[in-house]
């Protein structure tokens, strides 16, 4: 750093001081010692000056880095001291002044989408061989009742199944579900995320929690949400026109003299009518049908009697429809379902597979089976274009559809059948 005039402000003085000496030393070969005193004195007022300018301005360096290095920007650069000698030393505080206030922003907006999510979250920081807690969110905090704690000791207090779990596989990665006592509270079942992350010298332990019950209870909303909005919108194509047609049916009856033309109108608005009225009724019927899904009654069936009986019933419809089926499935197993439900749930899906098949000049369906770990498995696939990633997540949702004659109730009735008899479609 180039500080020219601080140089040569010390030059002089230096310069200063040693010709008040060598004076003082000349003064005293000729014997004027009173003089001689004077000099000295003035002399050693003014080395005393230098100690006091070089001193104040190491000690305003030395201020100046101790506060960079403690990260501590709260006061300001003195005005004077912004230009000519401490310009460059002006420069980096500002520079890492502002790198420190980017770094507090981006850390107050890390921590404020931690802490509107809902899922329970805490950092871990590595001090040498210890854990502290680096942050936790305030959905953490509330789930689990506990203070915003700074050492993993102290939260062992509070949550030891949980930090015993953690400590178990070493601080690792996981991924299970755990079951966490809180307060006075019965076992609750969270599923439990954890990962490591390091960043130049410092290591991180991430740990996420969800809990199970909070996780359902919100797809049943969204599910009840989505089957408002389709009852609704069912609802108000029928409501909507019998309403209107009603009112002009009352403003025709109202008149006078009727003519050829309104009883043309009269009949036209009743056949409306009728019709909604019965889609009304079929939509409500399907709705029953959901809604009161009777017990199974379950037998042992053999396999292949179960989808020979299926086939069959299917058989006309593939022919019509010039569709080669694939049937892999031989197997002399026999299983304890109610033989009546689960033919109408393959039905429903080979169904599906001939609508998706329409537009193929090749058509095929393929019926294969495997047994797992004691289950059995049937899988019923096509050479269509399989479900569109967009509504891939509403296919089971009631009276959902793509198709113009559909009902939307084949995919979720089939799911209700095949949940009741313990297995998952």
């Amino acid at each position: 750093m180039k500080n020219w005039k601080f140089y040569n402000a010390l030059f002089a003085r230096v310069l200063f001081v040693m010709i008040l000496f060598f004076f003082c030393s000349f003064l005293i070969f000729k014997m004027f010692y009173y003089n001689a005193f004077l000099v000295g004195f003035f002399g050693v007022l003014m080395l005393f000056e230098m100690y006091f300018f070089v001193k104040n301005r190491l000690l305003f360096y030395d201020r100046t880095l101790i506060s960079m290095l403690q990260k501590d920007f709260s006061t300001n650069f003195p005005e004077e001291n912004k230009k000519d000698n401490f310009k460059n030393l002006y420069l980096l505080y500002e520079s890492l002044k502002d790198q420190q206030q980017d770094q507090t922003s981006k850390e107050i907006v890390y921590q404020s989408i931690l802490n509107s999510i809902d899922t329970a979250a805490l950092i871990l920081e590595k001090e040498g061989e210890e854990w502290n807690i680096f942050l936790m969110n305030d959905c953490f905090s509330s789930l689990f009742k506990v203070p915003k704690v700074s050492h993993w000791k102290y939260l062992k207090n509070y949550l030891p199944s949980l930090c015993s779990e953690i400590e178990n596989v070493g601080f690792s990665d996981l991924k299970s579900a755990i079951s966490i006592k809180i307060e006075e509270q019965d076992l609750q079942t969270f599923v439990l995320q954890t990962s490591r992350a390091k960043s130049y010298n410092k290591e991180y332990f991430i740990i996420l929690l969800d809990s199970i019950q909070c996780v359902i209870e919100k797809k049943e909303k969204e599910a009840w949400i989505n089957l408002m909005k389709i009852i609704s919108h069912e609802l108000m194509n029928s409501l909507t026109p019998i309403r209107a047609l009603s009112q002009n049916l009352l403003h025709i009856v109202d008149q006078e003299k009727l003519d050829d033309d309104d009883f043309d109108d009269i009949k036209s608005s009743i056949s409306t009518i009728i019709n909604r009225s019965d889609h009304l009724q079929v939509f409500v019927e399907n709705y029953r049908k959901l809604a009161m899904l009777p017990t199974p009654t379950k037998i042992m069936t053999p396999i292949n009697s179960l989808f020979d009986d299926c086939l069959r019933i299917m058989a006309p419809i593939l022919k019509a429809e010039n569709i080669e089926l694939v049937n892999e499935i031989n197997s002399s197993r026999s299983i304890l379902i109610d033989k009546n439900q689960i033919e109408q749930v393959i039905i429903n899906l080979i169904t599906n597979s001939i609508y998706a098949l329409k537009e193929k000049s090749e058509k095929k369906i393929f019926l294969s089976s495997y047994t797992e770990n004691n289950r059995f498995f049937i899988i019923i696939s096509d050479n269509g274009k399989g479900i569109d990633s967009e509504i891939r997540d509403k296919v089971f949702l009631p009276f959902f559809t793509t198709r113009k004659d559909g009902a939307g109730i084949g995919l979720t009735l089939s799911k209700n059948i095949i949940e009741a008899h313990g297995g998952y479609l």
